[in-house]
């Protein structure tokens, strides 16, 4: 599953290299994606290089090479730059009337546990749960997409429960939104006027940003599992 941003970004290189046989610059994926800087444009790219949509090309500038299109997608799609970016909204709302010794929550989507992604969209679908598993507040679902949290037991493909929150403490796990529209789960460590998004993989490094630039959405509180 894409975002909207990240499937913009996959048919627009597809596009420019049907054309041009060359992958667009970075400053022409940032004009047509619409975004402020180009270290949107990076997350994007490593988002869908981690997923398999796209393969860096060695030695080679502006290498870039499509690897597989998302299910369904057509290329003449809609100009990038004319699709909006959607807000991140975590507000819980009421849930079907649960079975006896569980309760339901919002699953507002999946979440990157590796490179940020663009914010989630609302969706109607919820997820019982233990009683047990709730936090203190108000609580919501999120499936778990990439292996940066791998260390802390966190999985592609778990769900993960979060209760809402504003702001935590270090060394919490926690939902946090980068630039108002990107969200990541990742442990919270302050340090002066910045704050770092720490992965739990060896494989990933410590994303920095300076602290305005971050808002804690939740805290995690439970994880779920399905075996097959």
């Amino acid at each position: 599953m894409l975002t909207s941003k990240q499937r913009e970004l996959l048919l627009f290189i597809d596009r420019r290299l049907k054309a041009d046989g060359i992958s667009p610059s970075f400053d022409e994926m940032k004009d047509a994606l619409g975004l402020k800087s180009k270290s949107g444009v990076h997350r994007l790219i490593g988002a869908l290089e981690e997923r398999g949509f796209i393969r860096r090309m060695a030695n080679r500038a502006r290498a870039l090479e499509v690897m597989k299109l998302p299910e369904g997608a057509k290329v003449e799609a809609t100009p990038a730059a004319s699709t909006n970016v959607v807000s991140a909204d975590f507000t819980p709302r009421r849930a079907p009337e649960p079975e006896a010794g569980t309760v339901e929550i919002p699953l507002h989507g999946r979440i990157a546990a590796g490179t940020p992604i663009e914010a989630l969209e609302r969706g109607d679908a919820h997820v019982a749960i233990p009683a047990s598993m709730l936090g203190r507040g108000d609580c919501y679902a999120l499936e778990i997409s990439g292996d940066s949290m791998v260390e802390l037991g966190i999985m592609d493909g778990d769900t993960v429960i979060i209760e809402s929150c504003k702001t935590a403490r270090d060394g919490e796990v926690v939902v946090a939104l980068v630039d108002r529209e990107e969200a990541t789960l990742k442990t919270l460590r302050r340090s002066g006027r910045h704050i770092s998004l720490i992965p739990a993989n060896r494989a990933y490094e410590p994303q920095i940003y300076e602290s305005d630039r971050v808002e804690v959405q939740g805290r995690l509180v439970g994880l779920l599992r399905h075996y097959h």
